[in-house]
């Protein structure tokens, strides 16, 4: 098969179209993917919603057979057990476990999903990749450097595809504009990216420790993480008000905003990240994540800057969660949602490019619970991607080492917040240069007896 060019029209040619011409003319996208082999051997690793969303939409584009699932949590692990049942074509239940170690053990499996919270990504996908499989990791890929220098080290040691859930390299209307706009040289010289987040989407509350339910291993969900008081279910948003668990608003929404940039710009490793923030207003709260933060990502005559607020008011309303990228001839605005052109002077065309919905194709994103309409047809792309890899033997185009670069520059940029000053990171000799305390804070210690994957050691 040939690259991601045949599974995406650029947008010109079509312009003007109705949504259903739309749909016919992605031509043989949404062709099942191994339709005339023996189903691929299936698993997703944390059954919430998010990993469910991305299971569904690999269902809905491939033949494959979803073996197992797996979750600390029995009452999600049931309940996704019988929609799986009720999506695949099979009609059976996948088999049901508590332990990833476990399932991976006693199944052989041809791919395994991860969507558990960040802290379990690594130990999680390295095991996954020893036992044979090819792994599909939601972003943040890890939540501390060394886990994600592991993860590239084991992918490249089983010789394993592994595709990281950016899935803005695999939006329709994202790809136009970078076709269109970027690299057709609209924007002329780029000098200038800044990226930001102002949902209010920081939980902040104070709920009573409590006893754990009967239905939740608390300790299992917890695994090598620092273990905190239970109060709560920690599922969706409250696990990601805990540095304990994830990167905050950098590693959530950031990672995707700078992965998407450095994707449309050719943008490697940053030369020197730098940040400053903290908790200036949402102070009443258990939360220790920031509620506002600026990072500066320098690349050569570039700065790519970010800032989020998780109070106030957007600085664009119709750009809240984007990122803009500055010419000298011009600016391109975008988000999930659609994208923008904005030509400097009278010469030249303003285009805007729309989010794509795929609701008539795939009518069962429309009963799927919290399904994000608007990333679903990346999603499918995303896997269609990642399946495409598979058979061929390459990389995927959100490869675990890109996924790296840009989780741990999210990292590095909270390690400068802590630390009040800006930091260079060297992946050669995985160490930041010329400070040896930042350096020690690339690998965080693990609770009991879990022990921190290395990449030499993988």
């Amino acid at each position: 098969m040939s690259d991601e060019k045949q599974f995406f029209g650029r947008r010109n040619f079509i312009k003007g179209a109705s949504a259903s011409l739309l749909l016919s003319s992605m031509g043989s996208y949404g062709f099942e993917f191994f339709k005339d082999e023996k189903p691929k051997r299936v698993a997703l690793i944390g059954t919430g919603w998010y990993g469910t969303s991305d299971l569904f939409k690999l269902i809905q584009v491939a033949n494959v057979e979803v073996i197992s699932l797996c979750d600390v949590d029995s009452n999600f692990l049931n309940e996704v057990g019988t929609l799986v049942s009720q999506r695949q074509k099979n009609g059976k239940v996948p088999k049901l476990y508590s332990d990833y170690r476990e399932m991976l053990k006693k199944e052989n499996l041809d791919i395994v999903l991860i969507g558990t919270p960040d802290h379990w990504h690594a130990l999680m996908c390295i095991e996954a990749l020893k036992s044979g499989a090819h792994v599909y990791v939601q972003k943040p890929i890890s939540v501390d450097v060394l886990e994600g220098e592991a993860m590239v080290a084991a992918a490249r040691k089983y010789n394993k595809v592994v595709q990281v859930g950016t899935q803005r390299k695999s939006t329709p209307h994202l790809i136009d504009a970078k076709q269109q706009i970027v690299d057709n040289g609209l924007l002329g010289k780029i000098g200038h990216v800044e990226m930001c987040c102002y949902y209010h989407m920081r939980a902040n509350g104070n709920p009573p420790v409590q006893p754990v339910p009967e239905f939740l291993d608390y300790d299992m969900w917890t695994g090598p993480a620092p273990l905190r008081p239970y109060d709560g279910i920690p599922h969706r948003r409250w696990w990601r008000t805990f540095r304990e668990y994830g990167n905050g608003i950098m590693g959530d929404m950031c990672v995707h905003m700078l992965d998407t940039v450095r994707w449309m710009l050719d943008l490697g490793w940053p030369k020197q990240i730098s940040s400053e923030g903290g908790i200036y207003i949402q102070k009443d709260g258990k939360s220790n994540i920031s509620d506002t933060q600026t990072a500066v990502f320098e690349y050569d005559d570039l700065n790519c800057v970010w800032q989020h607020r998780s109070w106030g008011n957007p600085a664009d309303p119709e750009y809240p969660w984007a990122f803009v990228i500055y010419g000298d001839k011009g600016v391109l605005k975008g988000s999930t949602m659609q994208a923008d052109f904005i030509p400097y002077g009278k010469e030249g065309t303003p285009v805007h490019f729309d989010v794509l919905y795929e609701k008539e194709k795939y009518p069962e994103d429309l009963i799927e619970k919290d399904n994000e309409l608007n990333a679903a047809p990346a999603t499918r792309r995303h896997m269609i991607n990642f399946l495409e890899a598979i058979a061929n033997g390459t990389r995927p185009v959100a490869d675990i080492e890109e996924g790296h670069i840009s989780t741990a520059s999210c990292i590095l940029a909270n390690l400068s917040m802590d630390l009040g000053r800006p930091l260079v990171y060297d992946p050669k000799s995985r160490t930041v240069l010329n400070d040896k305390e930042a350096t020690e804070k690339l690998q965080r210690d693990y609770r009991g007896d879990w022990q921190h994957p290395h990449p030499d050691r993988v």
